[in-house]
């Protein structure tokens, strides 16, 4: 299995023959797909709420004119929240704040600011999760933990001068506002309870068998950890070295030593409770692994380690139900205490194709460091991780952390389609597109991992 290591042919061999065995019961009858589905049906938690926005009224002018929203009103427990419109490319110019009820209590928080400008985050033009039809716009989901109250304002932003000069611009009260994208809806985003270690929703209650959709999550790690494995343990450089050069051809190879960084610890699907039946059930790839783009989630940092598969739950959710993608966007996720999670499905060492960096996803990697980071400086342990894993994820594709790569745009960014761009290895998002995304405070941050990812790799 190790020469399966970066074959898309090995992942769908490995899929087709584990799915017999973790299908099968321990009494020996079978246990079809289907039937696992409609067992796991009851376990399967988390949902989402979407509510239309409304023009508020003026409220004796403390509003703006065109102000959309919704007033205090109690709804389903959740726990982040997002905005999210019709049009794609609609940009929302303007701010959208929140404030959210804490669950069982009367303490309502001040208002929050949720981030804007997400179109930055979306799948590559041309590629078949873009053209789909079901894509939205969105602001960044904001996590606020267990809530059962919301209430929620959009404000357009003043038009540019040249827009409302003349006659018609008369007074403060005339329509100079840049118009709000249209379809505007609140997504309320409950991720659900935690799943006990080795249970629902990845296998059939009481029955320790995998489902057909977690099973195939599962095999596309199998080289790394057992099938059903919460956890891709680490491995020391030289086991890590090792298990490459085994998976390049054998001992022919072994005098070469690869520059790699020590495998680290990953958190799998199963182990942050991803509910497969979400996501499309294929696997998207690219050919390999140039570059890591590095992002926030801008979930802001109100969460605590023990939350963080809770609040990666509720992102995926939201990429997926509210905002129209195949799967959760980023490839990898990083808490403030320097755990990894996996994130999109199709194995941890493999170049899964993401939906992180709009035009750059094609032989790309993009990493989430949860919270975020414009005044907050990130966590010692999160850029600590983030060095450990791309000194592994790009070592494994011969990729130096602190050198420079050339990537093709496919369109929607900075750059025109078709121009071959030069970044480092390990960029930040900003590197790409117009955003402030991974923050100032991460951004400072990226030569430190730089130098942090080579060293572990030798270099």
């Amino acid at each position: 299995m190790r020469g399966f290591l970066t074959s898309s042919i090995g992942v769908a061999s490995a899929a087709a023959l584990s799915l017999p065995l973790v299908l099968s019961s321990g009494a020996g009858a079978a246990t079809t797909p289907s039937a696992a589905r409609a067992l796991t049906a009851a376990a399967v938690s988390g949902s989402t709420q979407s509510l239309p926005l409304a023009v508020l009224a003026r409220d004796r002018g403390l509003r703006a004119p065109g102000e959309q929203g919704l007033t205090r009103r109690d709804v389903h427990p959740f726990s982040l929240v997002g905005v999210i419109w019709k049009d794609p490319a609609a940009v929302l110019e303007g701010s959208v704040q929140v404030r959210t009820r804490a669950t069982g209590t009367a303490r309502w928080s001040g208002w929050q600011d949720l981030e804007t400008h997400n179109a930055d985050h979306a799948p590559d033009p041309g590629t078949a999760e873009h053209d789909s039809g079901r894509l939205r716009g969105a602001t960044a989901p904001l996590w606020v933990g267990a809530s059962d109250g919301v209430e929620v304002r959009v404000r357009p932003q003043a038009a540019p001068a040249h827009q409302t000069a003349g006659p018609s611009a008369n007074s403060a009260n005339s329509a100079a506002q840049a118009p709000l994208p249209k379809g505007l809806r609140l997504e309320l985003v409950d991720p659900g309870d935690e799943p006990p270690p080795g249970g629902a929703p990845a296998e059939v209650p009481g029955s320790g068998v995998l489902t057909a959709e977690s099973a195939a999550a599962s095999a596309v790690n199998a080289d790394l950890a057992p099938l059903g494995a919460d956890i891709i343990p680490a491995l020391g450089k030289k086991e890590t070295e090792s298990e490459l050069i085994e998976a390049r051809g054998g001992e022919a190879d072994a005098k070469v030593r690869p520059y790699i960084g020590p495998r680290p610890r990953i958190v799998t699907r199963k182990g942050w409770g991803a509910d497969e039946k979400l996501r499309e059930s294929n696997f998207s790839y690219t050919s390999k692994v140039k570059a890591a783009f590095v992002h926030h989630s801008a979930t802001g940092n109100n969460y605590t380690c023990s939350q963080a598969p809770s609040l990666i739950r509720g992102i995926y959710r939201y990429h997926v139900k509210s905002l129209g993608w195949r799967d959760i966007g980023y490839n990898f996720l990083v808490d403030k205490c320097g755990n990894i999670y996996e994130g999109r499905a199709g194995g941890v060492a493999k170049p899964v194709m993401g939906a992180h960096t709009l035009g750059f996803n094609t032989n790309s990697m993009g990493v989430a460091v949860l919270g975020t980071f414009g005044s907050s400086n990130p966590p010692a342990a999160s850029v600590d991780a983030l060095a450990r894993l791309t000194a592994w994820k790009l070592g494994l594709y011969d990729v130096n952390p602190s050198g420079k790569t050339y990537l093709t745009s496919a369109g929607g960014n900075l750059y025109p389609k078709g121009k071959s761009v030069r970044l480092n290895a390990i960029s930040g998002h900003r590197d790409g597109f117009a955003t402030e995304c991974p923050g100032r405070r991460l951004y400072d941050k990226l030569g430190t991992a730089r130098s942090a990812s080579a060293s572990l790799q030798g270099r």
